[in-house]
Formats: structure tokens, sequence, C-alpha cells
């Protein structure tokens, strides 16, 4: 959940603390992410009602791991992988057609971006919102979706158009032939 509503990096969700997740007012969780930036992302409540509900489950010290393994340490990234892998696996029993996709922490963050395109956010906003330093690495979820195109299709395409080849009529016809 946290993954798709924040678009974080695999390796940004590994490296997350207790002290990252800020769920009073204005809530966001901060990382910091490649080139060690550090950006905050702001929280759904859905979201907040689950870390809240994991953080005191999980309990610990702020420094603590938000996501630990059995001996408190930061799950990795190949463990972060294998979870996901193997709920998914376990989703494919309530939702089959999961079974013919490849569910990865990427395609997680895929996600989030084309869920914020879809909700009309701006490919400069969805770009900070991911961590890319350059537009352009933001620019390939926007070939992704063809609901996008389509409705951008259908503000650019002209109203009240017959369908069939155009056929100007004579005077139109008669001013071109006197250029």
């Amino acid at each position: 959940m946290l993954a798709i509503q924040t678009g974080l990096r695999v390796s940004e969700l590994a490296q997350l603390t207790l002290a990252d997740a800020h769920l009073g007012d204005g809530p966001h969780l901060r990382c910091h992410g490649k080139g060690r930036k550090e950006r905050a992302t702001p929280l759904t409540r859905q979201t907040v009602d689950v870390l809240r509900g994991w953080m005191r489950e999980r309990a610990g010290a702020a420094t603590d791991p938000l996501f630990p393994t059995r001996q408190g340490n930061p799950l990795s990234v190949d463990a972060i992988q294998w979870l996901l892998a193997k709920h998914g696996a376990t989703a494919t029993d309530l939702c089959p057609s999961l079974r013919a996709k490849a569910v990865s922490p990427h395609v997680l963050r895929h996600t989030c971006a084309v869920n914020l395109l879809r909700a009309g956010v701006d490919i400069a906003t969805i770009a900070l919102w991911l961590g890319h330093s350059d537009i352009r690495a933001t620019q390939i979820y926007l070939h992704a979706d063809l609901a996008i195109k389509e409705r951008a299709l259908a503000r650019t395409t002209p109203p009240n158009i017959a369908p069939g080849r155009y056929r100007p009529s004579d005077p139109l016809l008669a001013f071109l032939e006197d250029l």
C-alpha cells in the first residue's frame, strides 16, 4: 500500500525508519533517495491508518527500521521483492487476472505515477513526487496509459465533423486556385 501510494523506489522503502513516518497534521513520509536527495511524500488517510496500526504493533525506537527482519535489521531489497512475489501469488486467489501480470516493486512505483497522471497531476509534480532529477525520466509514464491519450484526443477533436472524406466547397476551391 505504501509503495503504490508513495511511488518510493524499493531501496528507499528498505531504508525507511520509524522516524521517517510523520502521521500527525500534514501526514507524510520522508525518505532519502538517489543522489542523497531528501523528499517528503504526502500520505492519504487510509495509508496513515494502516501505518499507525503497523507502528503500534511494530513499536521500537525512532531510528529502527520501519520494515524490519525478525532480527530487527532493515529488510533488504531482495527481501521486499520476495515478500511482494509471495503475497502477489496469494492475491491471485482473489484476483485471478494477476496471474498474467508481473508484479514488482517497480511496477508499484509505475502504478503510483499512472494514478497521479489519471488524477490530472502535471508531469513536473510527478517528477518531484518520484524524486526524478530530470523530467525526461518521468515522461516514460506518459506513453503508458491509453485512457489519458483518449481523453487528450477527445479534447482536441473538432466537434460536429461528419465522418468521411473532406470535400471543399466551390468558393474555397476557387480561392485556392487563385493563389
